[in-house]
């Protein structure tokens, strides 16, 4: 990882953010035998192209970071990244655009988290990225910068995603922006 201990990788769709997220992986992986990796994913398949998309990644990481090992986290990422995390794992966790949503707006529109409910979660990741024992790349979604949206709950969206993107900026030691497969490094050493 390059001397950071965690990472950020954020961008808009597409930009290349899981692909830096499996290549530091990679690279891992390679350093020395006893190294592991795992994902955390976060995404649920909630309709049919969703699962085809899920389908997609499952594949193309299995390409390109062979020995990665994934674990379906929707919710509890604090808890599963303490649970997974120790100094010779590298925990990648794809994404935080996702885990926010189901948060916020779950299936069951009863087990949403409030806006308390979502920052305490948001303080929870963070202390766990802080406290983690082995090295930690987490990817996210940049969303703020088009038009702002109309409806209510997208803006709250908006919001929420922002301020966790700011708190899990704070707690990393290097932060990198994506834009067309390009990274730009915001925070820490390149």
């Amino acid at each position: 990882m390059s001397g950071a201990r965690s990472e950020f990788i954020l961008g808009g769709q597409r930009s290349g953010k899981s692909r830096r997220a499996e290549l530091i992986a990679r690279d891992w992986l390679a350093v020395a035998p006893g190294h592991r990796a795992v994902m955390l994913a976060t995404a649920q398949p909630w309709d049919a192209e969703m699962r085809e998309r899920i389908a997609r990644h499952q594949a193309d990481r299995a390409e390109r970071v062979p020995g990665m090992s994934t674990v379906e986290e929707p919710q509890a990422l604090a808890h599963a990244l303490q649970q997974h995390s120790n100094a010779h794992t590298l925990v990648v966790v794809d994404c935080l655009t996702l885990w926010l949503t189901n948060l916020m707006l779950p299936a069951d529109p009863a087990q949403a988290l409030d806006e308390a409910g979502v920052l305490a979660a948001g303080e929870a990741l963070c202390a766990a990225v802080a406290a983690a024992p082995g090295p930690v790349v987490l990817v996210g979604n940049e969303i703020g910068l088009g038009v702002i949206p109309l409806g209510r709950e997208v803006r709250a969206f908006v919001d929420a995603l922002g301020r966790l993107n700011q708190r899990v900026a704070a707690a990393c030691e290097r932060v990198t922006l994506m834009a067309a497969g390009l990274p730009l490094t915001l925070k820490g050493a390149a």
